[in-house]
């Protein structure tokens, strides 16, 4: 199988890349944003032909059971700063481009490998792993905010909800790959929670201190496939 990695940013790529040695497993940056990533997973796919893509780096995580370093692992993901309005389709809803899917959802089988990691079915896999390290299932949204305030995280909370995840990059990953018909999922790593930051600290210390290990869990989920 071959599978394709895209991160957005140096300091993740460089994670990544001690990781994996295998010619089948490609890891690329392709830039921070959603214009970015689109560029880069179609550039993944028209140079490496994956089997699968998957999206990872880092993420503002939400939820009272969320905390720093945990995993978010996308079942679905939309856009927060997507608005195509009512004019022609009453349809189509917020965070939905039209006449694409409202949400666009994880491949089956990639989800299923990643719910098997949840439920601990694969402990022997994550035991060398930090045994506070949590992951979580759900909605990841997606914009080109880096969102650095509570304020900023509250507009997007009143509209999903259920997000478990904020981001820059993954939905328009998923858009590309929906196109192209190849499968995908995210996994997101908690680098800060807005609504308990202020001013971004969560974030900057999160490099500074705990990312090191973080990305194991992509290669342990990679071993899985």
């Amino acid at each position: 199988m071959k599978i394709g990695i895209i991160v957005a940013m140096d300091k993740e790529l460089r994670q990544l890349q001690t990781l994996f040695g295998s010619e089948s497993v490609r890891v690329e940056k392709c830039g921070i944003g959603k214009v970015n990533a689109a560029l880069g997973a179609q550039r993944m796919i028209n140079e490496f032909h994956p089997d699968c893509i998957i999206s990872s780096g880092c993420a503002g995580g939400n939820g009272d059971d969320i905390n720093i370093q945990d995993i978010v692992v996308s079942s679905e993901l939309c856009y927060h700063d997507v608005y195509c309005g009512r004019a022609i389709d009453d349809s189509t809803v917020y965070g939905q481009v039209q006449g694409l899917p409202a949400r666009f959802k994880a491949d089956p089988y990639l989800l299923q490998k990643a719910q098997s990691m949840i439920v601990g079915e694969q402990d022997s896999r994550l035991s060398t792993l930090d045994s506070r390290l949590k992951m979580h299932q759900g909605l990841i949204v997606t914009g080109d905010w880096f969102v650095d305030s509570k304020e900023k995280m509250r507009s997007i909370i009143e509209k999903f909800p259920d997000a478990k995840a904020v981001d820059m990059e993954s939905c328009a990953i998923a858009q590309t790959c929906y196109i192209n018909k190849v499968p995908f999922i995210s996994f997101r790593i908690v680098s800060d929670i807005p609504l308990r930051d202020t001013k971004a600290a969560q974030y900057h210390n999160f490099w500074d201190t705990v990312a090191d290990h973080s990305f194991q869990v992509t290669r342990t989920f990679v071993e899985s496939l």
